[in-house]
């Protein structure tokens, strides 16, 4: 069973039902189940089972987000990725039984935004789907996050947790700034390395580990139970927002 579907309140439909879905995916029972699913939760759905006419779908409706399936007979997802990216930044949400590391990497470097496995359930594909309609919403640098006790101003380039401004490397500032920037997303190892140190340390994972650990140190209650940088086991790491 895929998931229970939820009931949408009224201001939730209201908010989201002007926003054009394509769903992308081979298998029939996926396509009717989200058409009914997302269409309750106020989305207006399209559908299509292939890789070829998911791009044109995407030319020809502009959509304002894609739910893409990564084993597409023909054109796979991440073809269909790596095409669309070329002249759009369409938000994109993967949906697949594959649930390998390498996988999820491979669909977020290509330029995915969300990675979903199946089974799941339609409340936290939904909660996904929000989080990639608002960072495309948002200007390209947000200039001021707030969460609880945290707060990152990207203008001052000041840091403050429960009030008090926190001293953080140029390093540890960088890459708290790309997580602000993209925060609710994913980032992979290779796209923080690529954001902070280049190109060429995109393969030095342990050293982000100990960047990223020591960051938690100063902005985490319990850096052993992190409130607001999450772990994504294997793939990289998300910054907490309210979603």
């Amino acid at each position: 069973m895929i998931g229970n579907q939820l009931t949408v309140t009224l201001d939730e439909s209201r908010e989201l039902q002007k926003t054009k879905v394509l769903v992308v995916d081979d298998d029939h029972a996926i396509r009717r189940f989200l058409r009914t699913s997302l269409t309750a939760h106020g989305y207006e759905v399209y559908t299509t089972a292939t890789g070829e006419d998911a791009v044109l779908q995407t030319i020809n409706l502009q959509p304002d987000l894609l739910i893409l399936d990564l084993g597409l007979p023909g054109m796979n997802g991440i073809d269909v990725t790596k095409r669309i990216r070329e002249w759009s930044q369409i938000p994109i949400v993967f949906l697949s039984v594959q649930n390998q590391d390498s996988d999820k990497i491979e669909a977020l470097d290509a330029g995915a935004d969300d990675y979903v496995t199946k089974p799941f359930s339609i409340g936290e594909l939904t909660a996904r789907l929000r989080v990639a309609i608002r960072h495309m919403q948002q200007e390209e640098e947000q200039l001021v996050f707030v969460k609880d006790k945290l707060r990152v101003d990207l203008t001052a380039r000041v840091v403050t947790f429960g009030g008090q401004e926190v001293q953080l490397t140029p390093t540890e500032y960088d890459l708290l700034k790309v997580l602000v920037q993209y925060a609710g997303r994913v980032l992979t190892h290779q796209q923080l390395l690529k954001e902070v140190r280049g190109a060429g340390a995109q393969t030095d994972t342990h050293l982000l580990r100990v960047h990223m650990s020591n960051l938690r140190h100063k902005i985490e209650e319990d850096p052993t139970n992190p409130q607001y940088i999450l772990t994504e086991p294997g793939v990289g790491y998300r910054l907490r927002i309210d979603i």
